[in-house]
């Protein structure tokens, strides 16, 4: 009775409007396909995409830490770009699987953090007391949009929606660093971030409440 509910609720629910990340896998399917099958080819594996675009995002972490910002910036950028391949390569080689999907998860908190890491070091050697509580504050909202998802699901409940997932922060992590304005970024990143925590809050209660109804 629930699941012809559920079900019926489902075919009468609007289309869900697309994300900047669901608009970035479209693209990247298509853009980096022929790459992805070189891969293939050569037989590199998801998860050596995977470790090798976490390690380029730690590194990044480390230039911030040390003053170096043109080098963070392009360490994360090609940390970035590989984190959009390896799920595209791990598609066309049929290699999906559970622990792949738990070890990109893993490594992708671990590349962010250490961004904000590499920020608190840098402004905290600068003496620069509000952009290090900044940086935290960042820091802590990030990962809560991750474990608040994750949490969900380890409950049962749908929890991919969120007007600020990972690819809008790192973009606006990006922007930040080019545009010399981390300041206003880690401001951006702080409140968008929280608030996409509760929305995700909000959205897991109200899937536990559909699914009981």
């Amino acid at each position: 009775m629930h699941r012809e509910t559920n079900e019926s609720a489902e075919r009468i629910q609007p289309p869900m409007r697309k994300s900047l990340t669901d608009l970035a896998h479209e693209w990247m399917a298509v853009v980096f396909a022929p790459l992805a099958r070189l891969l293939q080819r050569m037989h590199v594996t998801p998860n050596m995409i995977t470790a090798t675009g976490s390690a380029l995002g730690i590194g990044g972490g480390v230039a911030l830490a040390l003053g170096k910002w043109p080098v963070a910036v392009s360490l994360l950028v090609i940390s970035g770009f590989l984190d959009g391949v390896d799920g595209l390569l791990a598609r066309y080689a049929r290699q999906t699987s559970r622990f792949g999907a738990f070890l990109d998860s893993v490594l992708d908190r671990w590349s962010d953090s250490a961004i904000f890491v590499g920020l608190l070091v840098w402004y905290s050697r600068a003496g620069e007391h509000t952009l290090v509580l900044l940086a935290g504050i960042s820091l802590a909202s990030s990962l809560l949009v991750s474990y608040t998802r994750a949490r969900a699901e380890g409950v049962g409940a749908q929890c991919k929606r969120g007007l600020f997932t990972r690819l809008e922060r790192f973009s606006v992590v990006i922007a930040g660093l080019v545009l010399n304005q981390m300041g206003i970024a880690l401001v951006a990143i702080a409140v968008l971030s929280t608030f996409t925590a509760l929305q995700r809050i909000y959205y897991t209660w109200k899937d536990i409440k559909e699914n009981l109804e």
